[in-house]
């Protein structure tokens, strides 16, 4: 059953474009399904699957309290690898045919208010290469709204100081153009002058544009561990995530009166719907809003 899923992954990445952080966690589902129904029920062919097993597995999921999130995803890779399997003559009926999909739990990401980022941006002031790169880091990550994989695939030639732009590779291995703002090219700048030699180490051959300590572009771990670290010590609530400022970066916008169009395309959202859920507006910034521009407000 290992070759089966290993074929299926290979077909959708190269198909669909799935973007790595998607393929490992389809990777790790299908992964524990096989597990569970070989454990269970001594399957060792994807023939001997039925719709009971893949019952019997999604309820294992929600007794063990994971998220409806999580859960729908497991399904939806359940049901995309039936689907390839089936059209590649490996199994003689898609099981997951007439299986609906899970509902997903809309949880709306934290956000941090623009004074709780000015804190966060204002308390990096020194001028050590480490303060220079990680003022840097975070001025870009909520400048462009940038996903941390994002951040960390950026190389020194995808900023481009003379039109004030950032060039990234999003999901599907899209790219698209952000604007930088004058904040976040000041201290990416400075960064290039003063400190990114310093962590290169003469290496001319290394093109990332944020690197650690040894000189290597940085992993997303490496990114979380760095934000938790500058987050501390601004006195910043302890979830804070990279993926939080990416919603501080469209909640701030949209709160600033942005076109809901240009944030899709700015974030890289391929439905705008997803843009919709992700850039809520609270009840507070609705009311003020309704307050100035409703013309019969004040009747």
């Amino acid at each position: 059953m290992r070759d089966g899923v290993t074929r299926f992954l290979e077909s959708v990445a190269f198909e669909r474009g799935l973007s790595e952080n998607t393929r490992v966690a389809y990777e790790r589902d299908l992964h524990l399904f096989t597990a569970f129904i070989e454990h269970s029920y001594g399957i060792r062919s994807f023939n001997q699957v039925s719709r009971k097993h893949i019952t019997a597995f999604l309820e294992q999921q929600r007794e063990q309290r994971l998220s409806p999130a999580t859960r729908a995803r497991r399904l939806v890779a359940l049901k995309s690898l039936f689907a390839f399997l089936h059209g590649e003559g490996i199994v003689r009926d898609n099981v997951t045919d007439l299986l609906p999909s899970l509902p997903r739990e809309k949880r709306l990401p934290k956000t941090l208010t623009e004074s709780e980022i000015d804190r966060l941006l204002s308390s990096i002031t020194g001028m050590t290469p480490y303060d220079l790169r990680d003022r840097a880091m975070l001025e870009m990550l909520y400048a462009c709204g940038l996903r941390v994989s994002e951040l960390t695939s950026l190389r020194v030639r995808d900023v481009l100081f003379d039109k004030a732009e950032v060039r990234c590779t999003g999901k599907g291995n899209k790219q698209r153009v952000i604007p930088l703002g004058q904040s976040a090219a000041t201290c990416t700048h400075r960064y290039l002058q003063l400190a990114r030699p310093r962590f290169a180490k003469r290496d001319t051959t290394q093109t990332a544009l944020f690197l650690t300590q040894r000189g290597r572009p940085f992993t997303r771990q490496g990114v979380f561990a760095m934000l938790l670290k500058r987050a501390a010590a601004a006195q910043i609530r302890p979830e804070l995530s990279p993926h939080v400022l990416r919603h501080c970066f469209a909640s701030h916008l949209l709160e600033h009166g942005a076109q809901i169009r240009a944030i899709q395309e700015m974030l890289g959202h391929a439905d705008i719907a997803t843009t919709q859920i992700y850039t809520h507006v609270n009840a507070r910034q609705i009311t003020a809003t309704h307050a100035r521009f409703h013309p019969r407000h004040r009747f």
